[in-house]
């Protein structure tokens, strides 16, 4: 089976949103490299790395579906691994298309929400506004604080960092995939003391105690595989297309 890349690419668009989302400058989502304008399996990767682009290649996928796009600067001069990568797209037709904050802040197939429902937890609200669009989930909770880390020790047998200094058993819990930094002090004036992020930075330990919260770190990119799997396989789906999934495993 074949698809039209044009159709695929707008039934990408229509689902994320990504008109409607604003991200970070830079960012680009959407189509970032075309091929000959057909896709015939579809892959689906965290990052637009030129090692998931040799994997994509060597499964035989021409649309990669990436969460962390190429472009998050200024333009690059394409040297180096900036053409490594392109060369790479180019030479073996794989087009990319990237979704950030419109897959992460998805209310069906986003990071948050997919993170949630694999806690069992029940969206409730958003918090923290980036530009007018709120990018964090809130949901509630109805187990014990040691549930709740249990559960996210079984999602990410990678492991997980768990700073508890908050209430022992969390009604409301805020939800922000990849990097949590800027969600962590804003967390109480949602209503929540607990959050599940990917990543932090060291003074957030301090922070915990200090605020007394619940902070989990799961892993920026553990916590991100979730809504590039489910767009990919909506497009397998409709489409009628083979989907695999690219696994480059980061410790981080």
């Amino acid at each position: 089976m074949m698809a039209d890349l044009t159709d695929v690419i707008a039934f990408c668009d229509n689902r994320t949103e990504r008109l409607e989302v604003p991200d970070f400058p830079g960012s680009e989502n959407g189509l970032q490299v075309a091929n000959d304008g057909h896709v015939s399996k579809v892959g689906a990767a965290v990052d637009a790395g030129l090692e998931p682009f040799r994997k994509a290649v060597a499964a035989g996928i021409d649309l990669l579906i990436v969460h962390h796009g190429l472009y998050w600067t200024p333009p690059l001069p394409l040297v180096g691994p900036a053409y490594d990568k392109v060369k790479c797209l180019l030479d073996n037709n794989l087009a990319l298309y990237g979704s950030h904050l419109p897959l992460d802040r998805h209310p069906e197939i986003g990071n948050n929400a997919i993170l949630a429902r694999k806690l069992e937890l029940s969206p409730c609200g958003t918090f923290l506004p980036y530009e007018g669009v709120d990018i964090g989930l809130l949901a509630k909770a109805s187990g014990s604080r040691d549930d709740l880390r249990s559960g996210l020790e079984n999602l990410f047998p990678n492991g997980i960092n768990a700073m508890e200094y908050g209430s022992d058993k969390p009604e409301k819990i805020a939800v922000l995939t990849g990097s949590g930094q800027s969600a962590v002090d804003k967390i109480l004036d949602a209503g929540a003391d607990t959050l599940i992020t990917g990543e932090l930075r060291q003074h957030h330990f301090n922070l915990a105690q200090e605020l007394r919260l619940n902070l989990y770190a799961c892993g920026h990119y553990a916590t991100e595989t979730f809504g590039v799997d489910a767009l990919a396989r909506e497009v397998a789906e409709k489409f009628d297309l083979p989907y695999e999934f690219v696994e480059t495993p980061c410790p981080l």
